[in-house]
């Protein structure tokens, strides 16, 4: 065996389909001739990776070199090369390096391309996150242009074929020792010229238009949450499809609840008597108000949990639960017969009111060390 292509390659006999073509690219963009001009070495062994790839990248020539040490088997005749017919190198190689070097066939690349996406943000209240709702929106977007039809010229008048690639979109030129194909730079490959502009679009072909579309929110959104909108994008180049609309959300902040996931939060005040004595009362929910009751003795930061009143999943019915958080609202004035009631329960309860907090401190501290 003349030639270990293994070896050339870097490879083991057993690397797969994906392996050969990762070692085949990243060699040929190290010795590419275009890389290292001048370079007789580079330029040999560009030709040995080129010859190794092309026989071990075709099953039956694998098969045959893994044999008989050549890729067509035992006594064939002259001609085998690494751009022999039949190999399809050339696609590999157009796939490998198009992008890099332009395409290394005549043809030109107009072909149908996707459009682009377009975004646009939201704003909702908690109450259409948590229940959904259904949201018109405007949005600008590219479209054909009615006056010329897409075709950026006016209407009568036709494009006319690029005086630099003839109308075949790409411009040849020699790049080392292959003769390279790249995007003509005058018509941007599609081969033809706008020298009549339409006077709407100024031959762009589109026009902006304000969009407007309705959105169905589901029930359980909060803020991050995306929407894909299929097909309300850009449109595409050369027929191409459209993009989509992603509408992306955006809660605003409530004065009274907040979330957390599927749970609601808030805080209710209730008096001194309801907490001491316990009470009824009414609490808001984004339902409407629900009547929660309060046990005598209820302290001063109690959570009290209503059950189904928080947000669901998206695509689930069942709601999370909200926490409502009791505090004592002490007012902040009183009347001359409410400040006699309260001295008097203080006195009751054994409560000395003129004392200051370093004054009972000390106090409790005296009791404990006798």
């Amino acid at each position: 065996m003349a030639k270990d292509y293994y070896e050339l390659l870097g490879v083991s006999k057993d690397a797969s389909e994906t392996d050969l073509k990762k070692a085949f690219r990243q060699l040929a963009m190290k010795y590419h001739p275009d890389r290292n001009p001048g370079d007789k070495a580079s330029e040999e062994k560009f030709k040995e990776i080129n010859e190794a790839y092309s026989c071990l990248s075709d099953p039956a020539k694998r098969a045959n070199y893994d044999r008989f040490g050549t890729a067509e088997g035992p006594g064939a005749g002259a001609g085998y090369g690494p751009f022999g017919a039949g190999t399809g190198f050339g696609d590999v190689f157009d796939d490998i390096f198009g992008d890099f070097f332009g395409t290394f066939s005549g043809q030109r690349r107009t072909r149908p391309s996707r459009g682009d996406d377009l975004r646009y943000d939201l704003t909702l209240t908690l109450s259409d996150a948590v229940f959904g709702v259904e949201k018109l929106i405007q949005f600008p977007r590219l479209e054909e242009c009615g006056e010329c039809r897409g075709s950026g010229s006016e209407p009568g008048k036709s494009p006319e074929v690029c005086p630099s690639c003839k109308g075949a979109g790409q411009v040849r030129f020699q790049q080392g020792f292959f003769s390279v194909s790249k995007t003509c730079g005058k018509c941007y490959g599609s081969g033809k010229i706008v020298t009549n502009p339409c006077k709407s679009c100024r031959g762009a072909g589109k026009i902006e238009n304000l969009k407007s579309i309705s959105v169905k929110i589901p029930a359980g959104v909060d803020t991050g949450s995306r929407l894909r909108i299929h097909g309300e994008g850009e449109p595409g180049a050369y027929g191409g499809p459209k993009g989509d609309l992603y509408v992306v959300l955006t809660v605003a902040e409530h004065p009274f609840f907040k979330r957390d996931g599927t749970e609601l939060y808030c805080e209710v005040p209730v008096s001194f008597p309801q907490a001491a004595l316990g009470s009824e009362i009414e609490v808001p929910t984004l339902d409407g108000t629900a009547r929660l009751k309060i046990p005598p003795g209820t302290s001063s930061g109690k959570i009290f949990l209503l059950k189904g009143k928080g947000a669901p999943r998206i695509g689930s019915h069942h709601r999370g639960n909200q926490a409502v958080r009791i505090y004592i609202d002490v007012p902040e004035r009183l009347t001359p017969r409410q400040r006699e009631l309260l001295e008097e329960f203080a006195s009751i309860n054994g409560d000395e009111v003129s004392k200051t907090f370093k004054e009972k401190l000390k106090d409790l501290f005296t009791h404990a060390e006798k």
